[in-house]
């Protein structure tokens, strides 16, 4: 794959070639403005290559090297929208957001609005939104920058534990020893083009993943920290073999140990060793055993527990780890154990939910609605004929709706629409947007056709004719749908991708609403005056054909920039 800054501009990186398999963790360097981060955006899905393309890509979270503390959000509340971004339930997510936060020492702040975080706080929430998705490719373009040692630290050991997972993690980071040792692979940005770097310096690598054996009732304890894999000899359902991160084989094998029913460990070895021998149940620690106890170090919690009944007080215990059930993201749930979300489920629903609480919040939608409300006022008054006042209240509704569609278009800051981005693709976050401006528009345009209807006189022009009420109604609903999806599409040309100059954007706005409302074979204009032509007639007209138009113009502009978001951020 190749990238270009703009259409003409100078080459970024050029004939870029890259596998990246599962279970590894890559490490991309380079001089400063070699490219790192725009590689790291190709793969995250939040920029798309001017030449070659991305394929295959999974389930993707992407931490930035600054992120954004102007959300008007809490920091748990973004993380429960992002949590529902990537999948999760809202017992989910919160329960993960909860996890994140008490281990990266800020669970003090989850109920601290963003804006007063600091930037260290601020980039701890942008790594817990990250982690708590459990994504198959996670991208860190220097998210260890503002961390503290200890953050720092924690992050190194949740980056383990993803690789260990399963997950593909690719970073970039100023310090030439982070995670040395761990690195799978490396390479460097030189000439716009990508080289092996020197590999990781020998030595002995970390256990990444243990194999505990262990012997005990046909049942497993009902949260298993580190969501260990399960695998059950099918002559002795008693008997089983769990596989999970080395980081958490402690209170895994507390959590057994330490069962009202406790289990027999017969083995433990690292992930990959040859299976142990079967072991005597009286025999519980595995010693002498091939690819056991001698393999590895012995756990401290092991070594507790067999000492005697004191290790239920002394030991520390997950209280948040992972998925439930005790089988890894994404496989089959054993029958009577919940499954775990492995896919996005609704990600357009959940982004267009997180979209609206955000312009809720920021308070954004004030300018455009109280100016509706004092076009209402002034134009529309109680005993006007109904049709008249209902055309007036549609055509104030376009200019309202190209404003909220560029406000809920633009109102992510950049680094925080990357993140959103990379976790449901830039044509869900686009579309979500969009339809967030349009259900807005429809609601304040329902609301206004209500009371045009209530204050309004069912009565024609001369103030004689009788305009039946529901027709009415339903013409005037139908205009205003209109009037909304017309002004949706304007404010989707005039915002970004396609305009991204707020000087050019609101001259654009203004003129495109001029034209929707006044050109000859607009929607809007067929749909209003078939309004105030039926109010001089006594008669009402049915603007389907111009809301029809309308719906296809509008579902014509979203596809259009909705693939343009994904070529041109």
């Amino acid at each position: 794959m190749s990238r270009r800054h703009g259409l003409r501009g100078a080459w970024v990186l050029r004939g870029v070639d890259l596998v990246l398999p599962a279970h590894t963790l890559v490490r991309v360097e380079g001089a400063n403005g070699s490219g790192k981060s725009t590689l790291l955006r190709l793969l995250a899905g939040i920029d798309a290559p001017a030449e070659g393309r991305v394929t295959e890509r999974p389930r993707t979270a992407y931490v930035p090297e600054r992120f954004p503390v102007a959300l008007p959000f809490t920091a748990s509340g973004y993380l429960l929208h992002m949590g529902r971004v990537h999948g999760l339930d809202t017992a989910e997510a919160v329960r993960r957001a909860d996890r994140w936060l008490t281990r990266f020492g800020v669970a003090g702040h989850a109920r601290t609005p963003m804006a007063e975080l600091s930037k260290g706080t601020s980039q701890k929430v942008a790594v817990a939104q990250a982690l708590l998705a459990e994504p198959e490719l996670l991208v860190l373009d220097e998210a260890w920058t503002g961390l503290d040692t200890a953050a720092r630290e924690e992050l190194d050991h949740a980056v383990t534990e993803r690789v260990a997972a399963g997950t593909t993690v690719v970073f970039v980071d100023h310090d030439p020893h982070r995670l040395a040792g761990s690195v799978d692979v490396a390479y460097r940005l030189s000439g716009r083009t990508l080289i092996p770097a020197q590999a990781a310096p020998p030595g002995p690598r970390p256990v990444r993943r243990v194999r505990i054996e262990a012997v005990g009732p046909a049942t497993l304890p009902p949260e298993l920290p580190g969501s260990p894999a399960v695998e059950r000899d099918a002559e002795a359902p008693g008997r089983i073999r769990l596989t999970v991160a080395a980081t958490h084989s402690d209170d895994l094998l507390q959590v057994l140990l330490t069962a009202r029913s406790p289990w027999h460990i017969t083995a433990l070895a690292p992930a990959g060793a040859p299976p142990a021998t079967e072991t005597p149940p009286g025999d519980a620690s595995g010693r002498g055993q091939p690819g056991a106890a001698d393999t590895v170090p012995e756990p401290e919690v092991l070594r507790e527990a067999l000492a005697g009944p004191e290790v239920v007080t002394g030991g520390r215990r997950s209280t948040s780890g992972g998925t439930e059930a005790g089988h890894a993201p994404g496989a089959a749930a054993p029958p009577g154990e919940p499954a775990v979300p492995d896919a996005l489920g609704h990600p357009v629903r959940a982004l267009m939910r997180c979209q609206a609480a955000l312009l809720a919040r920021s308070q954004r939608w004030l300018a455009p609605v109280l100016l509706y409300a004092a076009f209402l006022g002034v134009g529309v008054q109680a005993g006007q004929p109904l049709l008249d006042s209902l055309g007036y209240a549609a055509a104030a509704l376009l200019p309202v709706a190209a404003w909220l569609t560029r406000l809920c278009v633009n109102q992510e800051p950049p680094a925080a629409r990357a993140v959103t981005t990379a976790a449901a693709g830039p044509v869900r976050v686009h579309l979500a947007a969009l339809l967030t401006a349009l259900g807005c528009t429809l609601l304040l345009g329902g609301a206004a056709t209500g009371f045009v209807v209530l204050t309004g006189a069912p009565v024609a022009d001369d103030r004689v004719t009788t305009v039946p009420v529901p027709p009415a109604a339903l013409a005037g609903l139908l205009a205003t749908a209109c009037c909304a999806l017309l002004g949706t599409a304007v404010g989707a040309l005039c915002a970004r991708p396609v305009l991204h100059r707020r000087g050019w954007s609101l001259a654009a706005t203004v003129l495109g609403v001029l034209l929707a409302l006044v050109a000859d074979g607009s929607p809007v204009k067929h749909a209003v005056t078939d309004l105030v032509a039926g109010s001089g007639e006594g008669t009402v007209r049915m603007p389907l054909m111009a809301t029809a138009g309308a719906l296809l113009v509008a579902a014509a502009v979203a596809g259009g920039t909705a693939r343009l978001a994904a070529r041109r951020e």
